[in-house]
């Protein structure tokens, strides 16, 4: 696909589709609601996992389809952490077999983790620059102060527990 892809109907409507181009009308639209947890996340990955999920369910970003991405994003963000804490039990520079000091390879990793990380908040408007471009209502914002609570004052996690499994 050539030049820049397309922006999801529901960022552009949150967005207040400022350039007034007409909306997708055909574009696919999934049920809105936070999918369980991937049982193959790591624990940090799972914490996040519910504190993401929770945020994007209050702004109605969140639905089955997104369960790959967001695990994507999850997983990426606990091998940040585990670098991150290696960095600083062994520092950025280590010796090498031959003696000689050399980069840790734990940078490599959390830059690239980082990278990702990124990449995939910017597909669900989670960086300033692009929550900037969102608009949501105030009751909306109102609930995203609590993460263990719904915009209906649902207890989050009650809600997936009382799901059916999709198992």
């Amino acid at each position: 696909m050539r030049g820049r892809e397309p922006t999801p109907t529901r960022l552009r409507q949150l967005r207040g589709n400022p350039g007034k181009r007409t909306l997708n009308g055909q574009e696919p639209r999934p049920v809105v609601r936070a999918p369980p947890c991937p049982r193959e996340l790591s624990p940090v990955a799972k914490k996040e996992w519910r504190r993401l999920a929770h945020q994007l369910n209050v702004m109605k970003l969140m639905t089955d389809l997104d369960r790959a991405i967001l695990a994507a994003y999850c997983q990426a963000y606990a091998l940040w952490a585990e670098a991150v804490s290696a960095l600083r039990k062994y520092g950025t520079m280590v010796k090498s077999p031959s003696g000689f000091p050399m980069q840790s390879p734990y940078v490599a990793v959390a830059n690239k983790q980082a990278e990702l990380m990124i990449h995939i908040a910017v597909e669900f408007g989670l960086t300033p620059s692009s929550r900037s471009r969102l608009a949501v209502s105030a009751r909306t914002a109102g609930g995203m102060t609590s993460p263990d609570m719904d915009d209906d004052g649902q207890d989050f996690d009650a809600y997936l527990a009382s799901r059916p499994s999709l198992n």
